[in-house]
């Protein structure tokens, strides 16, 4: 696999992927000209680069997710915090916070969060 990440357009042509898979590349192309205002070839092209990624596959015209969004979205967000914060997660939130206070709830989801994965 590649190296995974996506520009700005490829993110969203990657999420009409997800929202919609498995899709035909048909249906793909007919999505790609609606929302991206993009000619068949673009499409294609895009979808190419994607699948060499290994984000995707494009088999017999029915493309799937090789990685879910969730899957993806996780490992930039793990790529974030190490290349940015030395791979310290509360130092990426001792930062977060400087700029955005966090909302009650949200503490308490992440709490739950820490508790429960001590228990695993």
């Amino acid at each position: 696999m590649s190296e995974l990440q996506m520009g700005a357009i490829e993110s969203r042509f990657a999420d009409m992927i997800w929202q919609h898979e498995p899709i035909t590349t048909t249906e793909l192309v007919k999505y790609s000209e609606e929302q991206l205002k993009w000619k068949k070839t673009t499409t294609y092209t895009v979808l190419k680069r994607l699948c060499e990624k290994g984000i995707f596959q494009n088999q017999k015209g029915t493309v799937t997710s090789i990685i879910s969004r969730k899957e993806f979205y996780a490992l930039q967000s793990e790529k974030f915090v190490d290349e940015t914060f030395d791979g310290s997660l509360p130092a990426f939130l001792a930062a977060f916070t400087t700029r955005k206070a966090l909302k009650p709830e949200e503490v308490d989801e992440l709490r739950r969060m820490i508790e429960s994965y001590g228990k695993e």
